[in-house]
């Protein structure tokens, strides 16, 4: 067996433990509450020590950032493919569509009702999402706009972004319907927000972009 053979089938036994951890976390969490739960008992249901459990999280709190490393991970992977001609908000909320649709949705039910109801870990898994996801998003609007990835825009359309896919959680969890769709719907929504915006006139007559003096005005 080659090393990168080898390499590769730990990642695949690491990814499947991983899983497996979170799976039997999220359970107990929303049976009895995330308080409620240690790293032991959440062990001993998955039939490891805990010796082994920390070998993949550093704490209980850690299992709830996986699916956020997860999707961002697969996020940053799928935008490396789309066209470089494609309005990035639009790349994005497609992306995020095809990511989406391969989720357990029984476990992101589960995942966002333990953390709706442990107000303990909603500002630590909200600050996941804005240091990777939102990260996500502002390096690749910033590449596509030949921009710093800090630099103002592409950060506020990525905060914006996020809040769309939040607000799309949101309306899933109590409605039901396609969580993909409505996240690329509510992108949708977004990039047209942002355009007409670039195109809505300024007082002094230009559009948002500075494009709208007619030739020869005196621009001083």
């Amino acid at each position: 067996m080659t090393q990168s053979l080898a390499d590769e089938l730990r990642g695949k036994k690491s990814d499947r433990m991983r899983s497996t951890l979170e799976d039997v976390s999220l359970r107990l969490f929303a049976e009895r509450g995330f308080n409620e739960v240690t790293v032991e008992e959440i062990a001993s249901a998955a039939r490891v020590s805990p010796r082994t459990f920390y070998r993949y999280f550093a704490a209980k709190e850690d299992v709830l950032q996986l699916r956020i490393e997860q999707r961002s991970d697969a996020l940053r992977e799928a935008l490396t493919q789309r066209p470089p001609s494609e309005p990035p908000l639009r790349s994005i909320g497609r992306c995020l569509e095809e990511i989406v649709s391969t989720e357990d949705p029984d476990l992101l039910r589960r995942w966002m009702a333990v953390v709706a109801s442990t107000p303990t870990v909603l500002r630590a898994v909200l600050g996941g999402i804005q240091l990777k996801s939102n990260v996500v998003m502002a390096e690749f609007i910033g590449e596509r706009m030949g921009v710093s990835s800090d630099a103002l825009i592409p950060t506020m359309l990525a905060a914006a972004a996020g809040g769309v896919i939040l607000a799309a959680h949101t309306q899933w969890l109590f409605f039901g319907g396609s969580l993909g769709q409505r996240i690329a719907e509510g992108i949708e929504v977004l990039e047209g927000t942002v355009e007409a915006g670039r195109a809505r006139p300024t007082p002094d007559g230009d559009d948002a972009t500075g494009e709208g003096r007619s030739a020869g005005q005196d621009t001083s």
